[in-house]
């Protein structure tokens, strides 16, 4: 499955990884978003509801253009620099091309919406 997220008049394409907490998110879209930036490493916010982890990892080591779920949280988060593992944290899919947008300051009003396979 592919996502277009729509950032402050940029566009990102992720592709989403076949797994339940990934099929979870595919099921909220479309979805209207405030990012906020968190220690100018990513950028967050809140999910409407849990999306399911059973199966997930403990933890994964996250790295630039990683969509992931902090469990912990609830929240979706954006990477645009590189982490160290985080325990909680489900990586969803991953942005392909410019992360560019993301790194801009502030809270940045984004839309995120299935596109599909091939778009």
């Amino acid at each position: 499955m592919r996502i277009r997220i729509s950032v402050e008049g940029a566009e990102l394409v992720a592709r989403l990884e076949d797994t339940p907490a990934a099929r979870d998110f595919a099921a909220m879209l479309p979805l209207e978003l405030t990012l906020e930036d968190f220690h100018a490493t990513e950028k967050v916010a809140d999910l409407p509801s849990p999306l399911a982890t059973d199966d997930a990892p403990d933890g994964v080591e996250p790295e630039v253009g990683d969509v992931t779920y902090y469990a912990p949280w609830g929240n979706l988060a954006l990477f645009y620099r590189d982490f160290g593992y985080a325990r909680g944290l489900v990586r969803l899919g991953r942005i392909e091309g410019d992360m560019s947008p993301l790194k801009a300051k502030g809270p940045l009003d984004a839309r995120i919406e299935l596109i599909g396979p091939e778009q």
